[in-house]
């Protein structure tokens, strides 16, 4: 997992980010963006998987660029209290007054009314492209809502007026199965989990397919997995091969054909503040998430899918 960096790091290390990139637009902070029409039913994604390191955020930033891309209207709710997607969207958790933080835990403001999703919703450097930035603040909402009766449901309930301003709303979660993920899996209504290519990456799986059967069994809320993202895959060791064949034995047509490649420019794009298909458009990188992309939104129209493991 990219590491949690500022910008202005990006820029000591030679990397800026171009002016005449395309598809850009400098962000907004605190600013509603909301406008324009969903073209069909809102598809609302959670990013899951409990192991760290597994390009999951990675994932999050740049498959929502690519569905900005071509013009759809994205939504990126970073639901992580280590704000990576934040940073790789060019904002400075430190300097942002609300977050989804006070969203969640409801936290009201001087006029004692509580903090809409709508509030933090902030313009990105893409086109078509929004977000609702964290920040580490977001660490101690699992505490705080911990006794709240539907404290499952909170993120749902302030998705809701929202959601259908958008053809996509993405929700990258934190690398655990705790309360935060569980807000993210009760607002979704599918699921796409990133499996990094090495050993281990397949023993967590069980842990997240119960915890979704839970959900839909006494939650009540039908998630569907849309499928499966191969990360980090190195062709050139047999370990990653053969882990790779693992996924698919698996998880069978749930895996995307699109694999992530090991790439140094998604680490250079994180760093700069932007997706990777804005910092180098010809890049591995961007080429297979925008593959990725046209996976997604080729089951846009598709019928749903038994769920994985069934």
């Amino acid at each position: 997992m990219v590491e949690l960096v500022c910008v202005r790091h990006g820029a000591a290390a030679g990397l800026t980010r171009d002016p005449r990139a395309p598809f850009g637009r400098d962000p907004k902070p605190g600013g509603s963006v909301l406008q324009g029409r969903s073209r069909t039913r809102t598809r609302v994604i959670a990013l899951v998987n409990q192991k760290g390191g597994c390009g999951k955020t990675t994932t999050a930033v740049n498959l929502a660029a690519c569905l900005a891309v071509n013009k759809r209207r994205v939504l990126l709710i970073d639901l992580d209290p280590q704000a990576n997607a934040t940073v790789s969207l060019g904002l400075d958790p430190g300097e942002l007054t609300r977050t989804v933080y006070q969203v969640i835990v409801d936290d009201p403001g001087g006029d004692g009314e509580g903090v809409e999703l709508a509030s933090v919703v902030t313009p990105s450097s893409v086109e078509h492209l929004d977000l609702v930035p964290s920040s580490i603040d977001l660490a101690a909402a699992e505490l705080e809502l911990s006794a709240r009766i539907g404290r499952e449901n909170m993120l749902r309930k302030k998705l809701a007026p929202v959601r259908d301003q958008y053809d996509y709303v993405l929700i990258d979660t934190p690398p655990s199965l705790g309360l935060l993920t569980l807000n993210a899996l009760v607002a979704c209504d599918e699921v796409i989990v990133p499996i990094q290519t090495h050993y281990y990456a397949l023993l967590g799986m069980r842990q997240l397919l119960r915890t979704i059967k839970v959900v839909r069994e006494e939650v009540g809320h039908e998630i569907e997995i849309a499928g499966v993202v191969p990360t980090m895959y190195d062709a050139r060791t047999s370990i990653s091969k053969e882990i790779l064949q693992g996924i698919k034995d698996y998880f069978g047509d749930k895996m995307f054909k699109s694999a992530i490649h090991q790439n140094i420019k998604l680490v250079e794009s994180s760093m700069v503040g932007v997706p990777v298909f804005v910092h180098d458009p010809s890049s591995r990188g961007a080429q297979e998430y925008m593959g990725l992309a046209k996976e997604v939104m080729a089951l846009e129209q598709a019928p749903r899918r038994a769920p994985a493991g069934h």
